[in-house]
C-alpha cells in the first residue's frame, strides 16, 4: 500500500498538505528543525500539532554520540507520544541501539543510508523502515534511484516486515519510476508534495465546470 509522508518541521506547510488526507504522517530530523528554530524542547508541541492535524506517524530522530546516549534519547522521544517513530542513524551505535530498541516492541526507522546493502542491515535488525537518501546519493556520483532499487529487491527477497521509505526525492518523475517497481513509501518535501496536487490542465478544467456550473445552477 502506498504511504506518502511530508518531509519538513513547518507547520504551516505540514498542516496544509495533511489536510489532505493523503499524508500518513510528518517525517522531521534535527537539520529541518533547525531550519525552523527548533529545539529538542518543542518536539512535544510539533507532535501536538502534526498528531492533530491528521499526522498518524510522527518521526522524530534520536541524538548521541554512542549507543547508549542515543537509547536515552530515543526513550525522551518515545515518552512524547504513542505515534513517535524514532530515526536512528545508519551507524554502528545506531544500529546498535536499533536492535535494542526493535527487541522493545519499539517502532524504528534506520535513516542517513547510502547504498543498498544496508537495507539488508535494517532488515536484520527488524526495524519497520529504512530511508536511503536518493538525491543525496546522485549527488555524490551514484545512482540513487539504482541502489534504491537494489535495496527494495533485496529486502523484499529476504522478507521481514521493513519498508523503504525514500527520502531526499526531488521530483515526481522520480517517484512515479520508483513506485512502478514496487516501492511504495516516500517522504516529499513540501514544494514535492504540492506537485502531485497541481497540475495545470486540472485547475482549467476545474474552472470551466465551475463556470457553466453556474448557468446549470440558474
Amino acid at each position: 500500500m502506498l504511504r506518502l509522508y511530508i518531509d519538513t518541521a513547518d507547520r504551516d506547510a505540514a498542516e496544509r498538505l495533511l489536510a489532505t488526507g493523503l499524508f500518513c504522517g510528518l517525517t522531521t530530523n534535527p537539520t529541518l528543525l533547525h531550519r525552523q528554530s527548533l529545539r529538542f524542547a518543542d518536539l512535544p508541541r510539533l507532535y501536538g500539532w502534526a498528531t492533530a492535524a491528521g499526522a498518524r506517524e510522527v518521526f522524530l530522530q534520536a541524538w548521541g554520540h554512542g549507543s547508549d546516549d542515543l537509547l536515552r534519547s530515543a526513550q525522551r522521544l518515545q515518552d512524547i507520544g504513542p505515534d513517535v517513530v524514532v530515526k536512528l542513524p545508519a551507524s554502528t551505535p545506531g544500529v546498535t541501539a536499533a536492535t535494542r530498541l526493535v527487541g522493545d516492541g519499539h517502532p524504528v526507522l534506520l535513516t542517513a543510508v547510502y547504498n543498498a546493502a544496508q537495507g539488508l542491515v535494517a532488515a536484520a535488525a527488524g526495524v519497520r523502515y529504512v530511508a536511503p537518501y536518493l538525491g543525496r546519493m546522485s549527488d555524490a556520483g551514484r545512482d540513487g534511484t539504482a541502489e534504491v532499487l537494489a535495496m527494495h529487491r533485496a529486502i523484499t527477497a529476504v522478507g521481514g516486515g521493513t519498508r523503504v521509505l525514500v527520502a531526499s526525492v526531488r521530483d515526481l518523475d522520480t517517484v512515479m519510476t520508483l513506485a512502478q517497481r514496487g516501492v511504495s513509501c516516500f517522504a516529499l518535501a513540501p514544494a514535492v508534495a504540492e506537485q502531485l496536487l497541481h497540475e495545470p490542465l486540472t485547475a482549467e478544467a476545474v474552472e470551466v465546470f465551475e463556470a457553466d456550473a453556474q448557468h446549470v445552477a440558474r
